[in-house]
């Protein structure tokens, strides 16, 4: 009963030292084998320390464009025209500037009331100059005819203010139209390319000369595509936007010929007549 003390601690001894002296051997047989390694490498060159991030490789964006090809080019063109036409459209296209609010509640409670004729109306609508104005300036020089001749110069003045509005829009499309195209063309300049280095070499065991043809294709076609999405969705914006604008610009437009019309101005005259007629027979009566 007394040796057993002594026992367990001789076990715990000996499987202490057996654990260490397999650590020694694992840790002498990786070295052994690093030591292998480097002595298989070529004279003059020595193993790359292992790390434990891979390295990110980062490219120029000037390098990219290079690697597209020629290419490139016109459609660096494209995209920069599309962002100054963006932000022109943006800025001319402004609620703001086409239906100034404080002009137009002005004129019509104006033309209302009575307070404007139809030269000082004319002048005040040349020199406001908005499109809305514009408009306004067609129905104005109908002043006192038919409702339906009103109605038309409305109609004459709105495509001029229309053709306005729409500028450059067809551009924004023609964008979205060939910048797809020209990257497709790039692609198939970049599949010849690595067709002819298979063709003219042993480039199915040399992936590298295959990578430029392949890498300039992918290339183009990502430009290409990446220019014409967004110019397809600001082109159909832009519609939508300027579709908007003329028919609020109609809808201001008819309620000025409900009141300059020839029909209107008959119809108030007998209104104010009537008005007067009553009044004295009023005064008659009293």
């Amino acid at each position: 009963m007394r040796n057993e003390p002594f026992n367990h601690r001789n076990s715990l001894g000996t499987f202490i030292a057996v654990w260490v002296l397999t650590l020694a051997t694992m840790s002498a047989g990786n070295v052994q084998a690093d030591t292998g390694a480097a002595a298989a490498l070529p004279p003059g060159q020595h193993a790359a320390p292992m790390s434990s991030e891979d390295p990110i490789p980062t490219r120029d964006l000037w390098d990219i464009i290079q690697d597209g090809g020629v290419l490139m080019i016109p459609l660096g063109v494209c995209s920069l025209l599309l962002m100054a036409l963006i932000f022109e459209r943006t800025i001319s296209l402004r609620r703001g500037r086409i239906i100034p609010k404080p002009f137009v509640r002005r004129f019509l409670e104006q033309i209302r009331e009575g307070e404007l004729d139809r030269d000082s109306a004319l002048v005040l609508c040349e020199e406001n100059g908005s499109p809305v104005a514009t408009v306004f300036a067609g129905a104005v020089r109908k002043w006192g005819r038919p409702g339906v001749e009103v109605e038309q110069g409305i109609i004459d003045s709105g495509e001029r203010a229309t053709n306005g509005l729409r500028r450059y829009l067809r551009i924004f499309n023609g964008i979205a139209t060939i910048s797809p195209l020209l990257g497709l063309l790039g692609t198939v300049v970049g599949m010849i390319r690595a067709f002819n280095a298979i063709a003219t070499s042993d480039a199915m065991g040399r992936p590298e000369l295959l990578a430029s043809g392949i890498g300039q294709a992918l290339l183009t076609t990502a430009a290409g595509l990446s220019i014409a999405i967004p110019a397809l969705i600001f082109y159909m914006y832009f519609v939508s936007r300027v579709d908007r604008l003329i028919i609020d610009i109609d809808a201001l437009a008819q309620q000025l010929v409900n009141v300059i019309s020839a029909e209107e101005i008959e119809h108030v005259a007998k209104q104010s007549s009537s008005k007067s007629g009553r009044g004295a027979k009023k005064k008659e009566v009293a």
